[in-house]
C-alpha cells in the first residue's frame, strides 16, 4: 500500500494530536485506519469496536497500576479503579448469568492457561479438539505450552461432514480421565454441544471447560446456545464477535472462583490494564442493548447467505455451511492453497486468512483453506443483500491467486473501494 504523507490535509483528528510528537507513528496509524476503512474485513476474530470503547482505552485509566482485586489492592489511590472493574464484573455477570467473573485475563490464550493453573498440575491429563480440525493451540496442541506441560489428549471431527463425533468424544474421554475438557475453538463453523460435552465430562470426571472466544458476542446477543449451566468454567476474549478491546474474561460457577482469581493474580500476572477493563465495561453495557441482539443475529444471516452465495460458485465449505459467524473453505477443487488465495484477495482488499482445515494434507503455513468471518462487515451496516457481491469477488480474485493476474486484482480492489464508502467504521472520517 502506498504510504500517505503526514499533513494537514491527510491526518484525521485521531492522529493529529500524535504527530504533534511522533510524526512516523502518527502517519502509521492513519494509513492503518483508511485501510480498515478501505478494506472488506473478513476475519473471524476481527471486529470494529465503538467510539466508547476506543474512548475507555485510550484513557487516563492507563496511567494507574492496581495489582490485587476490588478491596483487596497492594497500591494506594484505587477508589475510582475498584468501582471500574466492579462494572465490569457485574455487567459480565448479568449478560451472561454467571455466578463470577473475572475482567483482568490480558488476552484469551492466558486466560485459558489460568484455568490450566487453577484447576489441573503439570502432567495431568487433559483433553480438547485438536488444532487441525478448529480446536486452539491452548487446548493442549503440541507446540503450546498447554501440550508441553500437561498429558493433553485431543477428539478431532468426521472425516464425511467435519463435525464432532460426541459418542468419540465420550469413548476418549472415558478411557483418558482428563481432568479438564475443553470445547470450543478457532474454526468451528457448527453450533457447539454444550449440554452433550457437559454429560461426558460429569461421567468421566472431568471439569468443562467452554471456551467461547469465538462466539461471546452470539451467545450474548442470543444468536447461539450458551455454555452456562453446562460449563462449569468459560472463558473467552472480549473483541471477536463480543465487539470489545483487545482483552479477556474468565466466567464460572462459585466453586471455582477463589482458585481462578488465584491463578490470575498472583499466579501468571501482575497489574490489570486499567484502561481495558473500562473498555470491557463498556462493551459489555454496549452488548446487553436491543441493538446487539439485532447485531448478533444479523453476523449469523450474513454468514448464512455468503456461505450460501460461494456454494452456488462452487466453493466447498466445511460441514457445508455455517450456524454462526465463521466460513471454513477447502480451496482445494480450486486448484489453488489457501495462502495464494489470501494473499491475492488481501491485495485485492478483502482481508481474511488462510487455515487448514480437516485432515489437511498440507503444511500449517500454505494449507488448504481460507477462513472467512462476517462480525466486522456487519458491524458497518452490511446485511445479506450484499453477501453475493462478497462472494462473487472472492471467486473472480481465487481464480487468478496462482497466475496473479494484477487486472482482475486491481479492478476487484477499485470496485471493493466505492462499495465500502457508504459504510462508515466507527472512530474514522466518512470520505
Amino acid at each position: 500500500m502506498t504510504q500517505t504523507t503526514v499533513t494537514e490535509t491527510t491526518l484525521t483528528d485521531l492522529t493529529r494530536r500524535l504527530a504533534d510528537v511522533d510524526a512516523e507513528i502518527a502517519r502509521l496509524v492513519d494509513d492503518e485506519g483508511r485501510r480498515q476503512h478501505d478494506s472488506i474485513r473478513l476475519i473471524a476474530s476481527e471486529n470494529y469496536v465503538s467510539q466508547a470503547v476506543m474512548d475507555a482505552t485510550a484513557s487516563v485509566l492507563t496511567n494507574k497500576y492496581s495489582e490485587g482485586y476490588p478491596g483487596r489492592r497492594y497500591y494506594e489511590g484505587q477508589q475510582v479503579i475498584d468501582q471500574v472493574e466492579t462494572v465490569a464484573i457485574e455487567r459480565a455477570k448479568a449478560l451472561f448469568g454467571v455466578e463470577h467473573a473475572n475482567v483482568q485475563t490480558y488476552s484469551g490464550s492466558p486466560a485459558n492457561l489460568a484455568v490450566y493453573m487453577a484447576l489441573a498440575s503439570p502432567g495431568d491429563t487433559v483433553m480438547g479438539m485438536a488444532l487441525p480440525a478448529g480446536g486452539h493451540l491452548t487446548h493442549g496442541w503440541n507446540v503450546s505450552a498447554t501440550g508441553k506441560w500437561f498429558r493433553a489428549v485431543q477428539y478431532g471431527v468426521r472425516r464425511e461432514d467435519g463435525r464432532v463425533d460426541l459418542d468419540e468424544v465420550r469413548e476418549l474421554a472415558l478411557a483418558e480421565r482428563p481432568k479438564l475438557i475443553f470445547c470450543g475453538g478457532t474454526a468451528i463453523p457448527r453450533t457447539i454441544e454444550f449440554a452433550g460435552f457437559a454429560e461426558i465430562a460429569a461421567e468421566a470426571g472431568a471439569v468443562l471447560v467452554a471456551d467461547i472466544a469465538h462466539i461471546a458476542g452470539l451467545v450474548a446477543g442470543g444468536a447461539h446456545p450458551t455454555p452456562v449451566g453446562h460449563a462449569e468454567v468459560i472463558s473467552t476474549t472480549t473483541h471477536k464477535t463480543l465487539r470489545g478491546p483487545r482483552g479477556a474474561m474468565l466466567m464460572s460457577t462459585a466453586e471455582h472462583a477463589k482458585a481462578l482469581d488465584r491463578a490470575v493474580f498472583p499466579g501468571l500476572q501482575g497489574g490489570p490494564h486499567n484502561h481495558t477493563t473500562a473498555a470491557i465495561a463498556v462493551a459489555l453495557g454496549e452488548a446487553a442493548t436491543a441493538d446487539f441482539q439485532r447485531y448478533a443475529h444479523q453476523i449469523v444471516a450474513n454468514a448464512k447467505e455468503l456461505a450460501a452465495a460461494l456454494v452456488e460458485r462452487g466453493f466447498d465449505l466445511v460441514t457445508g455451511g455455517t450456524d454462526n459467524h465463521l466460513i471454513l473453505v477447502d480451496l482445494t477443487s480450486k486448484g489453488v492453497g489457501g495462502k495464494p488465495a489470501a494473499q491475492a484477495l488481501d491485495r485485492a482488499a478483502i482481508e481474511l486468512n488462510y487455515n487448514s482445515v480437516p485432515f489437511d494434507p498440507r503444511k500449517p503455513f500454505d494449507p488448504s483453506g481460507i477462513r472467512i468471518g462476517t462480525p466486522a462487515v456487519t458491524t458497518r451496516g452490511l446485511t445479506e443483500e450484499h453477501m453475493p457481491q462478497i462472494a462473487a469477488w472472492i471467486d473472480q480474485v481465487v481464480a487468478v491467486a496462482e497466475s496473479g493476474d494484477d487486472t482482475v486484482i486491481d479492478r476487484v480492489r477499485a470496485e471493493v473501494g466505492e462499495f465500502v464508502k457508504p459504510f462508515p467504521i466507527p472512530g474514522w472520517p466518512t470520505p
